[in-house]
């Protein structure tokens, strides 16, 4: 099996185990899955959701207010390094996009700030997080979303569908970043944003200083510096990048907030 398709595999496995493990318990993982992350983090839960999480990832990163009535079945899997929502400034009739929406915590906070005039698609690869994610959806009663099964390199989508897209903690497992951000202009409106969450290196780290840092798996070892994403965003044709850390999640590697617009005019790309 080629690199690549090896660590997309590992990536699927993870997180399928993670939903299997929520669909057995209900309240933790095995410590199996927890395991295969830098220092039993990138999105690990244990048995307390909300007094043991490690906390630079997960549910503990979500106001408590923000996650009020959300099921318990998604907040046990969130394993993200941010809060996306709260940072993409969604707006009643929008239409958003998750990208890796997993259990699919953002995508059903999402929904709730949208409104009913609006909608939020989630995107993932991995059939058991999908199959979690309808269950949460149909369980908070949700009827102005939709999961939808692909990679976030290959956007099952139109062009110009939708207002925002949101991420956390997705982009950095990709195996074709470049892809990931074209796709991401592609779907947006003229106009449209990105609120993203993920790890980011410091710009003075290798590559190979990162791996020694994580795993891919882990969140850390395939994550972009500052200087590539701001690159990255800007070679897909974005504008008003901007590339904040949060919070330090291993040596020189933070959690953090990635903001950009796609022109309302592409003549202005």
């Amino acid at each position: 099996m080629h690199e690549t398709e090896q660590i997309r595999a590992q990536v699927r496995d993870r997180y399928a185990q993670a939903a299997r493990a929520v669909e057995t318990s209900g309240r933790e993982l095995s410590s199996r899955t927890g395991s295969c992350c830098a220092g039993g983090s990138c999105c690990a839960p244990t048995a307390d959701v909300r007094t043991d999480m490690d906390e630079r990832f997960g549910v503990s990163l979500y106001a408590t207010g923000d996650v009020a009535g959300v099921p318990p079945e998604a907040l046990t899997v969130s394993l993200g390094c941010g809060n996306p929502t709260a940072v993409a400034d969604l707006h009643p009739g929008e239409r958003v996009l998750d990208l890796g929406s997993g259990g699919g915590i953002d995508v059903l906070l999402s929904a709730r700030r949208v409104g009913p005039a609006g909608f939020a698609f989630g995107v993932d690869m991995t059939d058991e997080m999908l199959t979690l994610a309808r269950a949460n959806a149909a369980k908070a009663g949700a009827d102005n979303v939709e999961f939808v099964k692909g990679t976030i390199e290959d956007v099952p989508l139109a062009d110009a569908t939708v207002n925002v897209v949101i991420s956390n903690c997705v982009i950095n497992l990709s195996v074709d970043k470049p892809k990931v951000l074209t796709e991401m202009f592609r779907v947006l409106v003229p106009g449209g944003r990105i609120g993203i969450s993920d790890v980011v290196a410091e710009d003075s780290l290798t590559p190979g200083e990162r791996a020694e840092r994580g795993s891919y798996v882990g969140c850390i070892a395939g994550a972009l510096s500052r200087r590539e994403y701001l690159d990255g965003l800007a070679q897909a044709g974005f504008v008003g990048t901007s590339v904040e850390f949060t919070h330090e999640v291993a040596p020189g590697m933070h959690g953090a907030i990635i903001k950009a617009t796609k022109p309302a005019s592409e003549a202005i790309r």
